[in-house]
């Protein structure tokens, strides 16, 4: 019997992303658990000494607690009011008004406005003396305040319900209208068809539009960085600027410890909750 002739032809075209990923992914973070685990040189292995020393830091611990806290809060928010808003864009009432085609053509606008220029925003607005102040005649200090975490929520909400919408569009459209009819039939109300056929077909789109929302939360460091600099209130100090701060003072083994910590935490909760859904 003649052997099956084995065809490299799929691996070929494979060989080019593989060797990305394998150059500029693999090998980086290989490295950085080796250096997580040496001096500072990186010549001699001092085992979990680098992880101790990152976990009994101050300013690791209030990263932490800040980055839980923030990601606690804006990514539910996100998820609920983006959820509503994909609802009330198909709702009869609202479907073909004005505000509705004014919101289809501008949902996208906040990420497309470029990082240098929300910043400029954050500080016209919110300054001592700026127009949020001057509009309600207060002179609270947002960004050197405890207020400076809600500002930072606002801002993440804001840039980011557009596009989880639409996440939560391209679910409902998936959902048979028949469904809907049936259970109409049966004198199914809005609240029941709601909870009986709409939220449990859009699991998946749960699925996506979290791990979704929850990567995007590390990319509102930018937004902070760029109005409060390396050290912000305490209140919005996070993990990026953390890391940022280690890396400036080429404190390699505890950023690197630090790196592979969150990432196998972070990992695990992304693997927990699909394996949920």
């Amino acid at each position: 019997m003649k052997k099956k002739k084995y065809d490299v032809t799929p691996w070929l075209f494979l060989a080019p992303s593989l060797g990305g990923v394998i150059l500029f992914v693999l090998a980086p973070f290989a490295e950085t658990l080796r250096r997580s685990v040496t001096d500072t040189m990186g010549r001699h292995f001092v085992g979990l000494a680098n992880y101790g020393a990152v976990l009994a830091n101050d300013a690791f611990r209030l990263a932490v607690k800040n980055t839980v806290r923030f990601i606690g809060v804006c990514v539910p928010l996100l998820l609920v009011l983006s959820l509503g808003l994909a609802l009330a864009l198909r709702c009869r009432a609202l479907k073909n008004t004005q505000w509705a085609e004014v919101y289809r053509t501008t949902f996208l606008l906040p990420m497309a406005l470029p990082v240098a220029s929300l910043a400029l925003l954050w500080k016209v607005l919110f300054a001592q003396n700026g127009l949020v102040n001057a509009a309600f005649g207060t002179h609270c200090d947002f960004m050197g305040s405890n207020a400076a975490f809600w500002v930072l929520i606002c801002t993440y909400l804001w840039k980011n319900i557009g596009y989880d919408s639409i996440l939560w569009s391209s679910g409902l459209d998936s959902i048979s209208t028949e469904l809907y009819e049936a259970a109409a039939v049966d004198g199914a109300g809005a609240w029941r068809q709601f909870t009986a056929i709409t939220l449990p077909n859009l699991l998946p789109t749960l699925a996506v539009t979290a791990v979704l929302s929850l990567l995007n939360t590390f990319k509102v460091f930018r937004e902070a960085y760029l109005v409060a600099g390396a050290y912000p209130h305490e209140s919005i100090y996070l993990l990026q600027h953390l890391f940022n701060n280690w890396f400036l003072a080429l404190d390699l083994p505890r950023l690197s410890a630090a790196a592979v910590l969150m990432a196998g935490v972070l990992g695990i909760l992304i693997l927990a909750f699909l394996r949920v859904l």
